[in-house]
């Protein structure tokens, strides 16, 4: 995560679902420190009550977490409130209960999100742009060379998991996804 950071990674999302409570925090509170020198957000996965009892950046909501109203009546105006989606539903289900942000995929194959069906493909995320003002962050076997077509798509962002933290150079790969992400939206 260091390397993501230093190469100008803007948030970090803690999704260890298998912590118990006091072990997140802890893990939180070293992570929270190191976001924050890096001047980059830290969400927190699922535990709106973590989240605010280390004054993280926000949340992030799934399928399984509290609904996306009542976490915002929580966590108040001031934190983020991110929520996976997984169809155009879900997207306005997150923005009529007050999210900042969604983050919506898998757009591309790909192990990690194979439980929520096949890839919902970039003219989906056409679809959820049209149906939506909040940003939109696809998600799902997002590799370099897709940045432009996702972007175009009306994404207004990425969220990558293994395309970094797998990457043989996790700072060279995090420094790729974002000069292809700064030069899509140049329109380059």
């Amino acid at each position: 995560m260091g390397q993501a950071l230093a190469a100008g990674v803007r948030a970090v999302q803690l999704r260890e679902k298998d912590l118990p409570t006091r072990e997140l925090y802890h893990l939180g509170e070293k992570l929270l420190a190191k976001t924050r020198a890096a001047g980059a957000a830290l969400l927190i996965n699922d535990r709106v009550d973590v989240a605010m009892a280390l004054a993280a950046s926000g949340v992030h909501l799934t399928g399984r977490s509290l609904p996306p109203r009542e976490s915002r009546r929580l966590l108040g105006p001031e934190r983020l409130l991110g929520v996976s989606c997984h169809s155009l539903a879900d997207v306005r289900e997150a923005e009529d209960g007050g999210a900042d942000f969604v983050v919506l995929g898998p757009i591309f194959a790909t192990r990690s999100k194979a439980a929520y069906g096949p890839p919902l493909t970039t003219a989906l995320l056409r679809e959820a742009r049209a149906t939506t003002g909040i940003p939109i962050l696809a998600i799902g076997g997002i590799r370099v060379t897709q940045v432009p077509e996702v972007m175009t798509s009306g994404a207004d962002g990425i969220a990558v998991i293994s395309a970094v933290m797998a990457a043989p150079d996790p700072a060279r790969a995090a420094s790729e996804l974002l000069d292809a992400v700064a030069a899509a939206r140049r329109g380059n």
